[in-house]
């Protein structure tokens, strides 16, 4: 896996006592939690960052670095592009608003709004 990639959600998330869910924005009280390795990978996939940070910052997240961490990461990002939750690219991508905040951070009416314009639809 080419580490050097930026990884960027395709999905509106929320966080809520620490914990990492997919959210409907047309039902934002509803929720699909993620599995804890799955929900951090999303919540940190801002487009701003390469997957080599990722991991630099998983690293330091433990006092000494898990042996399996790099397997681990790179199994749960495999799997959430297989599920197209999450994207790669070679450049930084700039995410539209209703994906670049947790749900309880955007305005819904603004949000449903550029969701129509762009013609977003859940992957």
């Amino acid at each position: 896996m080419d580490k050097s990639q930026y990884f960027y959600r395709t999905v509106i998330f929320t966080r809520k006592a620490g914990i990492v869910a997919l959210a409907d924005i047309n039902n934002p009280t509803e929720s699909t939690k993620l599995e804890e390795w799955f929900g951090v990978v999303i919540s940190l996939a801002d487009g701003k960052h390469t997957l080599q940070e990722l991991t630099d910052y998983m690293a330091q997240q433990y006092q000494q670095k898990p042996e399996r961490l790099d397997d681990t990461l790179e199994s749960v990002i495999e799997r959430l592009i297989e599920s197209k939750m999450l994207k790669l690219s070679d450049k930084a991508v700039e995410l539209p608003y209703y994906l670049a905040a947790p749900i309880e951070q955007l305005d819904i009416d603004k949000a449903e709004k550029l969701i129509i314009e762009d013609g977003y639809t859940v992957h």
